[in-house]
């Protein structure tokens, strides 16, 4: 761990690091996906799934660089390279479908295995009396939820 002004303990932000990092992997991971949705989806709901999924992916991209300087800030290192991704992801590969609904199910999915992962370290972050960050995992989750609940609409009905 490298200085930094923070003022939580050493043993603390070695942990929030720790789990920003499996954020980042999972967060990483999803990035590719959603945009493997968006170049390979087939069927009549294309043309809105296609700019959907791209929201997908641009919210996640933006976060990542967020969840990834956090970890910088508090004196670690980001481990944002797609191999570490591949290693550290706790995100289902995506399905080899490209028919639209079914893959907008499959990516609600991640999304939502995403969000869990998110709520998982804000609770370290809450544990570990990290306020910023939890603040940081709050935003995210927020807007990732948006973006679950945007797929989750086209599936109605």
């Amino acid at each position: 761990m490298y200085a930094t002004p923070s003022r939580l303990p050493l043993p603390n932000r070695t942990r929030i690091v720790e789990v920003l990092n499996l954020s980042l992997a999972d967060g990483t991971d999803l990035y590719t996906q959603a945009k493997a949705a968006h170049w390979n989806l087939k069927g009549p709901h294309f043309a809105s799934l296609h700019s959907l999924f791209d929201g997908v992916a641009s919210a996640v991209l933006g976060f990542n660089d967020e969840i990834a300087e956090r970890a910088v800030a508090l004196g670690g290192r980001a481990t944002g390279t797609l191999r570490q991704a591949a290693k550290g992801s706790r995100i289902p590969e995506l399905t080899d479908s490209v028919r639209d609904l079914e893959l907008a199910r499959h990516l609600a999915d991640r999304v939502d295995g995403y969000l869990e992962g998110l709520r998982a370290a804000r609770r370290t972050a809450e544990e570990a009396g990290d306020d910023d960050t939890v603040d940081l995992l709050t935003g995210v989750a927020t807007e990732m939820e948006k973006q679950g609940w945007f797929l989750r609409a086209t599936l109605e009905g």
